[in-house]
């Protein structure tokens, strides 16, 4: 026997991208249930950093306060080391962004699903979903087979159905979304939360082959990761994963190892072995996807957090307006505004520069992040929280 329930939108996955889509359309009036399989506040792995277009995004919804009440720090400045020189960028107030924030993902998940429900949303973790529901002549999606965590199967009826549930969507895999556009790069990242480190900002350090990077975030650690080719994580990470990401970080950036010798590592190590990107069809018949499940690109730009977001604005507005232009257009500026930041990225990804050429695709991934945050500024300027009061 299983329980029948109605909803305007179910939305799989209630992460950065799907907690965020579902708040944005209760509030403005949709009935949405989201779910999620695994627990409330549970860690993923991440690359943490926002970019401008992720802040202005949690600026405008009115959740940047709440980052800031659970000690994410702010972060004012980035550092591109290429080898022994270093390029600091400040970061400029504008549009109600003054500095950028990288906060863990139990933070800023937990953030997101806090407002979700404020907003009217239903969110339930420990469900999964194990079907579509179709119907109609065009074989529509009409909701989905939902199991509790008891194992009991509830049947969800939706006009809309959101994949926001990551890399391996199932959502994209029942609908069989076709791949658009498919990276021949990837790079694998192990990282881990060290504790004891001053750096303050964001450091990208850069050697031909080989990356590391240095977040601040929440509780007063740093995300400290080394990034390489897949070939070489295989080779020099198997077995003895601190061995290779202490190699990686004494070839790129000696005095950071040094200085992490006398710090405390307060996680695990993560890792992530490298997937190639890819920008799948962004909707269809009743359903749509957001996020990693509609649009991934190598981590190494950190850059799909503030995309997700991006993201589940534009989706939202679609799902409101309810149209099969409105879905048109959700995917065609979604394409238009990924495509340049997944070639810069890829580019970045595949390790085949110099020095110098790596340069001219980081100016090619900030003209990208620029044009991101023009298109984001043209939306209206008021939290969207404040609109709805």
């Amino acid at each position: 026997m299983h329980l029948d329930e109605s909803y305007d939108v179910l939305v799989v996955g209630a992460r950065c991208a799907g907690a965020a889509v579902a708040m944005l359309m209760a509030r403005r009036g949709l009935k949405v249930l989201a779910i999620d399989r695994s627990g409330y506040g549970t860690d993923t792995i991440s690359t943490h950093a926002l970019m401008r277009g992720g802040v202005l995004q949690l600026h405008r919804w009115g959740l940047l306060p709440r980052l800031r009440e659970m000690a994410t720090p702010s972060v004012c400045s980035t550092t591109f080391h290429y080898g022994e020189e270093a390029i600091e960028v400040a970061i400029r107030p504008a549009n109600g962004v003054g500095a950028l924030y990288a906060p863990r993902r139990t933070v800023l998940d937990s953030v997101l699903v806090d407002a979700a429900v404020e907003a009217g949303a239903e969110v339930r973790h420990g469900h999964t979903l194990v079907a579509l529901l179709r119907g109609g002549r065009d074989d529509r999606v009409t909701g989905g087979v939902v199991l509790d965590p008891e194992g009991r199967p509830r049947h969800i009826k939706a006009r809309l159905v959101v994949g926001a549930d990551g890399i391996g969507s199932y959502v994209a895999r029942l609908v069989q979304a076709p791949v658009l556009r498919a990276a021949r790069a990837a790079t694998a990242v192990v990282y881990g939360h060290w504790s004891d480190l001053v750096a303050e900002g964001y450091h990208w350090h850069y050697v031909p082959g080989a990356s590391i990077g240095v977040i601040p975030t929440n509780a007063g650690r740093h995300c400290v990761f080394a990034s390489v080719p897949p070939s070489r994580f295989r080779n020099s990470f198997h077995g003895n994963a601190m061995a290779g990401y202490h190699g990686v970080l004494c070839e790129v950036a000696p005095s950071l190892a040094k200085e992490l010798m006398a710090s405390r590592l307060e996680s695990r190590l993560w890792a992530f072995g490298g997937r190639k990107g890819f920008l799948r069809k962004a909707h269809g018949a009743g359903w749509a996807l957001v996020g990693d499940a509609g649009y991934f690109k190598d981590p190494l730009t950190a850059h799909g957090i503030t995309d997700a977001l991006r993201d589940a604005e534009l989706l939202a507005d679609a799902a409101v307006a309810d149209t099969e232009e409105a879905m048109a257009r959700y995917a065609t500026i979604r394409d238009e505004l990924s495509l340049p930041l997944f070639e810069a990225t890829e580019a970045i990804a595949a390790f085949e520069w110099d020095l110098e050429r790596l340069k001219l695709h980081h100016q090619a991934l900030n003209r990208a992040m620029k044009q991101e945050v023009e298109f984001l500024t043209t939306l209206s300027a008021a939290p969207i929280e404040e609109m709805t009061q």
